[in-house]
Protein backbone atom coordinates (compact mmCIF):
# COMPACT_ATOMS: atom_id res chain seq x y z
CA UNK A 1 0.00 0.00 0.00
CA UNK A 2 1.47 3.35 -0.78
CA UNK A 3 1.68 6.34 1.20
CA UNK A 4 -1.74 8.04 -0.61
CA UNK A 5 -3.51 4.57 -0.38
CA UNK A 6 -2.96 4.71 3.14
CA UNK A 7 -4.16 8.32 3.59
CA UNK A 8 -7.23 7.65 1.66
CA UNK A 9 -8.16 4.82 3.61
CA UNK A 10 -7.93 6.64 6.66
CA UNK A 11 -9.57 9.78 5.74
CA UNK A 12 -13.08 9.66 7.52
CA UNK A 13 -16.21 10.65 5.19
CA UNK A 14 -19.24 9.94 4.68
CA UNK A 15 -21.16 8.38 1.50
CA UNK A 16 -24.29 9.97 0.19
CA UNK A 17 -25.21 7.70 -3.41
CA UNK A 18 -25.61 4.39 -2.13
CA UNK A 19 -28.13 1.81 -3.21
CA UNK A 20 -28.51 -0.88 -0.75
CA UNK A 21 -30.18 -3.35 -2.54
CA UNK A 22 -26.66 -3.12 -4.81
CA UNK A 23 -24.80 -3.60 -2.19
CA UNK A 24 -26.29 -7.52 -2.10
CA UNK A 25 -23.16 -9.14 -2.17
CA UNK A 26 -23.48 -12.60 -4.16
CA UNK A 27 -22.35 -14.39 -1.12
CA UNK A 28 -25.42 -12.90 0.73
CA UNK A 29 -28.10 -13.46 -1.81
CA UNK A 30 -27.17 -17.23 -2.08
CA UNK A 31 -27.48 -17.26 2.06
CA UNK A 32 -31.01 -15.55 1.59
CA UNK A 33 -31.85 -17.66 -1.52
CA UNK A 34 -31.07 -20.45 0.64
CA UNK A 35 -33.17 -18.74 4.60
CA UNK A 36 -36.46 -17.98 2.24
CA UNK A 37 -36.56 -21.39 -0.12
CA UNK A 38 -35.91 -19.19 -3.31
CA UNK A 39 -34.61 -20.43 -6.48
CA UNK A 40 -32.11 -18.49 -8.40
CA UNK A 41 -30.66 -18.99 -11.86
CA UNK A 42 -26.96 -19.44 -10.68
CA UNK A 43 -24.95 -22.45 -9.79
CA UNK A 44 -22.49 -20.89 -8.31
CA UNK A 45 -21.41 -17.41 -6.62
CA UNK A 46 -18.55 -17.32 -9.19
CA UNK A 47 -21.21 -17.78 -11.61
CA UNK A 48 -23.09 -15.01 -10.87
CA UNK A 49 -20.57 -12.93 -10.62
CA UNK A 50 -19.49 -13.98 -14.17
CA UNK A 51 -22.66 -12.72 -14.90
CA UNK A 52 -21.75 -8.96 -13.80
CA UNK A 53 -20.73 -7.85 -16.89
CA UNK A 54 -22.36 -5.01 -18.45
CA UNK A 55 -22.23 -2.36 -21.20
CA UNK A 56 -25.34 -0.08 -19.95
CA UNK A 57 -27.14 0.97 -17.15
CA UNK A 58 -30.24 -1.35 -18.32
CA UNK A 59 -27.84 -4.43 -18.24
CA UNK A 60 -27.34 -4.10 -14.41
CA UNK A 61 -30.74 -3.18 -13.79
CA UNK A 62 -31.96 -6.19 -15.49
CA UNK A 63 -29.27 -8.62 -13.10
CA UNK A 64 -30.27 -6.00 -10.32
CA UNK A 65 -33.99 -6.54 -10.02
CA UNK A 66 -33.33 -10.00 -10.58
CA UNK A 67 -31.40 -10.33 -6.87
CA UNK A 68 -33.50 -8.47 -5.19
CA UNK A 69 -36.18 -11.29 -5.04
CA UNK A 70 -33.92 -12.81 -2.39
CA UNK A 71 -35.18 -10.45 -0.25
CA UNK A 72 -38.71 -11.16 1.33
CA UNK A 73 -38.29 -10.61 5.63
CA UNK A 74 -37.36 -7.66 7.76
CA UNK A 75 -34.67 -10.07 9.04
CA UNK A 76 -33.53 -10.03 5.33
CA UNK A 77 -33.69 -6.00 4.83
CA UNK A 78 -31.80 -5.84 8.35
CA UNK A 79 -29.08 -7.93 8.04
CA UNK A 80 -28.18 -6.57 3.84
CA UNK A 81 -28.43 -3.32 5.82
CA UNK A 82 -25.76 -4.39 8.52
CA UNK A 83 -23.69 -6.03 6.21
CA UNK A 84 -23.63 -2.82 4.19
CA UNK A 85 -22.62 -0.73 7.14
CA UNK A 86 -19.80 -3.40 8.71
CA UNK A 87 -17.87 -2.58 5.46
CA UNK A 88 -18.56 1.13 5.48
CA UNK A 89 -17.61 1.45 9.11
CA UNK A 90 -14.30 -0.54 7.77
CA UNK A 91 -13.47 2.75 5.34
CA UNK A 92 -13.99 4.78 8.01
CA UNK A 93 -17.01 6.25 6.52
CA UNK A 94 -19.05 8.01 9.46
CA UNK A 95 -21.76 8.81 7.88
CA UNK A 96 -23.94 7.76 4.97
CA UNK A 97 -27.00 8.18 3.20
CA UNK A 98 -28.86 5.29 1.74
CA UNK A 99 -31.05 5.00 -0.93
CA UNK A 100 -33.88 2.02 -0.84
CA UNK A 101 -36.41 1.06 -3.70
CA UNK A 102 -39.48 0.01 -2.11
CA UNK A 103 -41.56 -0.57 -5.31
CA UNK A 104 -38.85 -2.82 -6.61
CA UNK A 105 -40.56 -5.06 -3.18
CA UNK A 106 -43.85 -3.57 -2.90
CA UNK A 107 -44.86 -4.54 -6.56
CA UNK A 108 -43.53 -8.21 -5.83
CA UNK A 109 -45.98 -7.98 -2.90
CA UNK A 110 -43.80 -7.20 0.10
CA UNK A 111 -45.22 -4.90 2.27
CA UNK A 112 -43.92 -1.66 2.25
CA UNK A 113 -43.47 -1.96 5.98
CA UNK A 114 -40.98 -5.24 6.20
CA UNK A 115 -38.64 -3.10 4.09
CA UNK A 116 -38.43 -0.05 5.80
CA UNK A 117 -38.65 -1.40 9.18
CA UNK A 118 -35.79 -4.14 8.21
CA UNK A 119 -33.91 -1.10 7.21
CA UNK A 120 -34.23 1.09 9.71
CA UNK A 121 -33.38 -1.77 12.31
CA UNK A 122 -30.46 -2.34 10.68
CA UNK A 123 -29.70 1.60 10.76
CA UNK A 124 -29.98 1.74 14.43
CA UNK A 125 -27.60 -1.61 14.63
CA UNK A 126 -25.04 -0.18 12.87
CA UNK A 127 -25.01 3.64 15.06
CA UNK A 128 -25.05 1.31 18.22
CA UNK A 129 -22.29 -1.40 16.66
CA UNK A 130 -19.64 1.18 15.09
CA UNK A 131 -21.36 4.88 16.16
CA UNK A 132 -21.62 4.98 12.02
CA UNK A 133 -25.00 7.42 11.74
CA UNK A 134 -27.20 7.19 8.65
CA UNK A 135 -30.11 8.59 7.23
CA UNK A 136 -32.84 6.78 4.69
CA UNK A 137 -33.85 7.85 1.28
CA UNK A 138 -36.51 6.63 -0.44
CA UNK A 139 -36.22 6.59 -4.66
CA UNK A 140 -38.94 6.48 -7.20
CA UNK A 141 -38.11 4.30 -9.98
CA UNK A 142 -38.28 6.65 -13.16
CA UNK A 143 -38.92 3.76 -15.57
CA UNK A 144 -42.34 3.74 -13.68
CA UNK A 145 -45.02 6.33 -14.00
CA UNK A 146 -45.60 8.82 -11.95
CA UNK A 147 -48.76 7.68 -10.41
CA UNK A 148 -46.92 4.48 -9.31
CA UNK A 149 -44.50 7.22 -7.30
CA UNK A 150 -47.31 9.23 -5.78
CA UNK A 151 -48.77 6.23 -4.17
CA UNK A 152 -45.38 5.19 -3.18
CA UNK A 153 -45.06 8.45 -1.42
CA UNK A 154 -48.47 7.96 0.09
CA UNK A 155 -47.48 4.42 1.24
CA UNK A 156 -44.72 6.30 3.35
CA UNK A 157 -46.69 8.02 5.11
CA UNK A 158 -46.45 6.38 8.55
CA UNK A 159 -42.45 6.24 8.22
CA UNK A 160 -42.06 10.14 7.02
CA UNK A 161 -40.55 11.28 10.30
CA UNK A 162 -37.39 8.63 9.69
CA UNK A 163 -37.33 9.20 6.21
CA UNK A 164 -35.04 12.09 5.11
CA UNK A 165 -35.91 12.66 1.69
CA UNK A 166 -37.01 11.59 -1.96
CA UNK A 167 -34.86 10.26 -4.84
CA UNK A 168 -35.10 9.31 -8.48
CA UNK A 169 -32.93 6.39 -10.18
CA UNK A 170 -33.71 3.46 -12.36
CA UNK A 171 -33.28 3.51 -16.22
CA UNK A 172 -32.71 7.36 -16.85
CA UNK A 173 -32.80 7.88 -20.33
CA UNK A 174 -36.45 8.71 -21.95
CA UNK A 175 -37.00 9.56 -18.84
CA UNK A 176 -36.53 13.11 -17.49
CA UNK A 177 -36.80 14.60 -14.29
CA UNK A 178 -39.82 16.64 -15.46
CA UNK A 179 -42.02 13.50 -15.48
CA UNK A 180 -42.06 13.60 -11.68
CA UNK A 181 -42.42 17.10 -11.16
CA UNK A 182 -45.81 16.37 -9.26
CA UNK A 183 -44.57 14.11 -6.78
CA UNK A 184 -41.31 15.86 -5.90
CA UNK A 185 -43.45 19.22 -5.23
CA UNK A 186 -45.44 17.30 -3.06
CA UNK A 187 -42.68 15.35 -1.26
CA UNK A 188 -41.05 19.34 -1.07
CA UNK A 189 -44.51 20.45 0.35
CA UNK A 190 -44.55 17.36 3.22
CA UNK A 191 -40.93 18.90 4.23
CA UNK A 192 -38.95 16.29 2.57
CA UNK A 193 -35.11 16.58 0.80
CA UNK A 194 -34.91 16.21 -2.57
CA UNK A 195 -32.25 14.33 -4.74
CA UNK A 196 -32.30 13.16 -7.83
CA UNK A 197 -30.05 10.93 -11.34
CA UNK A 198 -29.20 12.98 -13.64
CA UNK A 199 -26.62 13.57 -16.22
CA UNK A 200 -25.49 10.22 -15.87
CA UNK A 201 -26.03 8.69 -19.48
CA UNK A 202 -29.11 11.29 -19.75
CA UNK A 203 -28.13 14.64 -21.32
CA UNK A 204 -26.97 17.96 -19.87
CA UNK A 205 -30.78 18.72 -20.20
CA UNK A 206 -32.02 16.44 -17.63
CA UNK A 207 -29.55 18.02 -15.08
CA UNK A 208 -31.41 21.55 -15.66
CA UNK A 209 -34.69 19.44 -15.45
CA UNK A 210 -32.97 17.95 -11.96
CA UNK A 211 -32.41 21.77 -10.72
CA UNK A 212 -35.24 23.82 -11.88
CA UNK A 213 -38.31 21.71 -12.33
CA UNK A 214 -37.83 19.29 -9.27
CA UNK A 215 -35.90 21.48 -6.89
CA UNK A 216 -33.19 19.22 -5.89
CA UNK A 217 -30.61 19.87 -2.56
CA UNK A 218 -27.83 17.64 -4.06
CA UNK A 219 -27.13 15.78 -7.90
CA UNK A 220 -26.78 12.27 -8.10
CA UNK A 221 -24.02 11.71 -10.83
CA UNK A 222 -23.56 14.77 -12.93
CA UNK A 223 -21.20 13.70 -15.24
CA UNK A 224 -22.42 15.01 -18.15
CA UNK A 225 -23.50 18.60 -16.74
CA UNK A 226 -19.64 18.98 -17.66
CA UNK A 227 -21.02 19.35 -21.17
CA UNK A 228 -22.70 22.43 -20.40
CA UNK A 229 -20.14 25.74 -19.77
CA UNK A 230 -22.92 27.74 -18.10
CA UNK A 231 -24.26 24.54 -16.12
CA UNK A 232 -20.24 24.31 -14.84
CA UNK A 233 -20.71 27.82 -13.61
CA UNK A 234 -23.88 27.34 -12.38
CA UNK A 235 -23.25 24.12 -10.25
CA UNK A 236 -20.06 25.57 -8.90
CA UNK A 237 -21.46 28.68 -7.74
CA UNK A 238 -24.66 27.36 -5.74
CA UNK A 239 -22.47 24.96 -4.27
CA UNK A 240 -24.58 22.22 -5.36
CA UNK A 241 -23.03 19.07 -4.18
CA UNK A 242 -22.17 15.79 -6.79
CA UNK A 243 -22.62 12.36 -5.86
CA UNK A 244 -20.12 10.93 -8.28
CA UNK A 245 -19.43 6.94 -8.56
CA UNK A 246 -15.78 6.13 -10.85
CA UNK A 247 -16.30 2.36 -10.72
CA UNK A 248 -19.75 2.65 -11.45
CA UNK A 249 -18.86 4.89 -14.50
CA UNK A 250 -16.18 2.34 -15.46
CA UNK A 251 -18.51 -0.32 -15.22
CA UNK A 252 -20.95 0.62 -16.98
CA UNK A 253 -19.44 2.47 -19.37
CA UNK A 254 -19.62 5.97 -18.91
CA UNK A 255 -16.79 6.38 -19.30
CA UNK A 256 -14.02 3.92 -20.84
CA UNK A 257 -11.01 4.72 -18.51
CA UNK A 258 -10.87 5.43 -15.07
CA UNK A 259 -7.89 7.86 -15.93
CA UNK A 260 -9.88 9.69 -18.12
CA UNK A 261 -13.18 10.12 -15.31
CA UNK A 262 -13.78 13.74 -14.50
CA UNK A 263 -13.28 14.22 -10.81
CA UNK A 264 -10.69 16.02 -11.44
CA UNK A 265 -11.96 18.01 -13.46
CA UNK A 266 -14.95 18.64 -11.01
CA UNK A 267 -12.65 19.71 -8.75
CA UNK A 268 -10.55 22.41 -10.87
CA UNK A 269 -13.88 23.77 -12.04
CA UNK A 270 -15.17 24.60 -8.65
CA UNK A 271 -18.02 21.89 -8.33
CA UNK A 272 -18.80 20.22 -4.90
CA UNK A 273 -17.87 16.45 -5.86
CA UNK A 274 -18.06 13.71 -3.97
CA UNK A 275 -16.71 9.98 -4.16
CA UNK A 276 -19.07 6.97 -3.73
CA UNK A 277 -19.86 3.15 -4.38
CA UNK A 278 -23.82 3.41 -6.06
CA UNK A 279 -23.95 0.05 -6.12
CA UNK A 280 -20.68 -1.45 -4.78
CA UNK A 281 -21.51 -5.22 -5.21
CA UNK A 282 -22.46 -5.21 -8.62
CA UNK A 283 -19.44 -2.49 -9.47
CA UNK A 284 -16.43 -3.54 -7.94
CA UNK A 285 -15.71 -1.94 -4.90
CA UNK A 286 -17.02 0.03 -1.92
CA UNK A 287 -16.50 4.14 -0.88
CA UNK A 288 -12.58 3.43 -0.16
CA UNK A 289 -12.50 1.06 -3.64
CA UNK A 290 -13.58 4.25 -5.43
CA UNK A 291 -11.47 6.73 -3.75
CA UNK A 292 -7.79 4.30 -4.34
CA UNK A 293 -9.15 3.64 -8.03
CA UNK A 294 -8.60 7.46 -8.98
CA UNK A 295 -5.03 7.29 -7.45
CA UNK A 296 -2.61 5.66 -9.88
CA UNK A 297 -3.65 8.01 -12.64
CA UNK A 298 -1.71 10.78 -10.50
CA UNK A 299 -4.14 13.70 -11.27
CA UNK A 300 -5.24 13.99 -7.83
CA UNK A 301 -3.20 14.38 -4.34
CA UNK A 302 -3.96 14.16 -0.72
CA UNK A 303 -4.86 17.79 -0.86
CA UNK A 304 -7.63 16.74 -3.51
CA UNK A 305 -8.61 13.69 -1.91
CA UNK A 306 -8.94 15.52 1.52
CA UNK A 307 -11.18 18.42 -0.50
CA UNK A 308 -13.42 15.15 -1.68
CA UNK A 309 -13.91 13.55 1.70
CA UNK A 310 -14.53 17.16 3.22
CA UNK A 311 -17.26 17.47 0.42
CA UNK A 312 -18.48 14.50 1.45
CA UNK A 313 -19.52 16.02 4.73
CA UNK A 314 -20.56 19.22 3.92
CA UNK A 315 -23.43 18.21 1.23
CA UNK A 316 -24.70 15.59 3.47
CA UNK A 317 -28.02 16.40 4.97
CA UNK A 318 -26.98 16.43 8.50
CA UNK A 319 -27.25 19.15 10.66
CA UNK A 320 -24.57 22.33 11.09
CA UNK A 321 -23.11 20.74 14.33
CA UNK A 322 -22.79 17.52 13.47
CA UNK A 323 -20.99 18.60 10.14
CA UNK A 324 -18.71 20.78 12.06
CA UNK A 325 -17.55 17.79 14.30
CA UNK A 326 -17.00 15.71 11.64
CA UNK A 327 -15.04 17.98 9.65
CA UNK A 328 -13.13 18.93 12.92
CA UNK A 329 -12.56 15.07 12.89
CA UNK A 330 -10.92 15.21 9.26
CA UNK A 331 -8.47 18.14 9.50
CA UNK A 332 -7.46 16.47 12.88
CA UNK A 333 -6.58 13.29 10.60
CA UNK A 334 -5.09 15.42 7.81
CA UNK A 335 -2.60 17.37 10.17
CA UNK A 336 -1.25 13.91 11.44
CA UNK A 337 -1.24 12.20 8.30
CA UNK A 338 0.29 15.39 5.75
Amino acid sequence: MTDLDSFVTGLPKAELHLHIEGSLEPEQMFALARRNRIAIPFKSVEELRGAYSFSRLQDFLDIYYQGADVLRTEEDFRDLALAYFDRAAADNVRHAEIFFDPQTHTDRGIPFGVVTDGLLAGMEEAERRHGLTSKLILCFLRHLDEEAALATLAAADPWLGRIAGVGLDSSEVGHPPSKFARVFARAGEMGLLRVAHAGEEGPPTYVHEALDVLHVDRLDHGNRALEDPDLVTRLARSAMTLTVCPLSNLKLCVVDDIAAHPIEAMLRLGIRATINSDDPAYFGGYVNDNYRALIPAGRLDARDFATLARNSFLGSFLDDGAITHHLAELDAYIATAL
